[in-house]
């Protein structure tokens, strides 16, 4: 059985479970087994994963504050699709990726939190 509730909130349900349901289905329904190799270090996350039979025109990679998102085109010959939330956000100018004998390696740059903290005065 199921379960979804009908009013979602801040306060009543954590981020991580709007994306319960898209990783239950790409983990459930997938075809193959991924194999998924997450290290990382001060300022990278790098996530190394097998995607046989595909090449990089068939592939495009999206980032969304910790989200990443890998997905096959529409015209390409085998479908691969995945999604990962990382604990912190993701800084795209300090991404890239490459692909290698069907071995897809991601190195995701850490975004380093900006303060907005306002000092005021006091009278």
């Amino acid at each position: 059985m199921f379960f979804a509730p009908a009013i979602r909130t801040a306060r009543f349900v954590p981020r991580s479970y709007d994306r319960s349901l898209e990783r239950f289905v790409n983990e459930a329904f997938s075809g193959a087994q991924r194999s998924l190799n997450v290290e990382q270090d001060d300022k990278t996350w790098t996530l190394t994963l097998d995607v046989p039979g595909l090449s990089r025109d068939d592939l495009t990679i999206g980032i969304e504050g910790a989200v990443v998102r890998i997905e096959s085109k529409a015209e390409a010959k085998r479908k691969f699709k995945a999604a990962y939330e990382l604990p912190q956000d993701i800084d795209v100018a300090a991404s890239e990726a490459k692909l290698e004998n069907g071995v897809l390696t991601i190195k995701l740059g850490k975004l380093v939190p900006v303060s907005n903290v306002a000092q005021l005065a006091i009278n």
